[in-house]
């Protein structure tokens, strides 16, 4: 009998179970081994995520940033703590109900689109809803529809090497809002872009957050897009410490 937790479309359409956090992690700890030597990387960090909010995660080169992302999105595993996703540890769930847990309530954006060369701009989009077994109708629909909220609905069969890096990264933000899911995990997502382009994205995903609700968490160098978000952690010595929050300065 698999003793594991059962989740249920229910749970997952309601990620909040009652409360308004969406993404946290307990005492999160991560270390590797280098040799005889064991390297702390995260020591103990604790986070909440709330409902629709817009979150910079900020720090020196190798302090851990993109570590960090990896364990909230559960494509990595803690060494300690514990993350929570739509109301679920991850840790009392195995890879299949993970992975299901994923496609459905978080989105992933990285510096490098990471779309597939071989595939239309609405393929890539529709491939997270394929992957969660909708039929290739409805997901071409909602991909279409995606494609059209980022102003790309014009470039539907495009593939990524006929689109300009500004488009190729819009792109990849339908691909992880296509889902609906409660929370996007960025890393770096303008690091690869001009200025000009970069803040075309920043409007971008600020007006896709007022419009859809969806709760941002983004790891940045870029000081314009951090001040532009509801909050800001600095992720130092293993530990995030509190930058601001815009509700203290309105």
């Amino acid at each position: 009998m698999n003793s594991q937790v059962e989740i249920t479309e229910e749970q997952v359409a309601s990620p909040n179970s009652g409360t308004d956090v969406v993404l946290a992690c307990r005492t999160l700890r991560k270390s590797y081994r280098q040799g005889n030597k064991e390297l702390q990387v995260l020591r103990g960090v604790e986070l909440e995520v709330k409902a629709g909010e817009k979150l910079a995660i900020v720090g020196a080169s190798g302090s851990g940033k993109s570590t960090l992302l990896n364990l909230l999105g559960g494509l990595d595993t803690p060494s300690a703590g514990e993350v929570w996703v739509a109301g679920q540890n991850l840790a009392s769930l195995d890879a299949n109900q993970r992975g299901w847990l994923r496609n459905r309530s978080l989105g992933f954006v990285y510096q490098f689109h990471h779309l597939l060369g071989e595939f239309s701009a609405l393929e890539n989009v529709a491939m997270p809803l394929l992957i969660g077994k909708q039929s290739v109708a409805s997901a071409r629909e909602a991909a279409t529809a995606m494609l059209q909220a980022v102003g790309l609905g014009e470039r539907l069969t495009h593939k990524p090497s006929q689109l300009s890096g500004g488009e190729r990264q819009r792109v990849a933000i339908a691909r992880a809002l296509v889902t609906h899911p409660a929370c996007v995990l960025m890393d770096e997502p303008t690091g690869n872009l001009d200025r000009a382009t970069a803040k075309e994205i920043h409007k971008l995903m600020d007006r896709l957050n007022n419009e859809m609700g969806i709760s941002f968490v983004i790891v940045t160098h870029d000081p314009d897009l951090a001040a532009a978000l509801d909050r800001t952690l600095h992720l130092i010595d293993g530990a995030l410490e509190s930058d601001w929050h815009r509700g203290d300065h309105v």
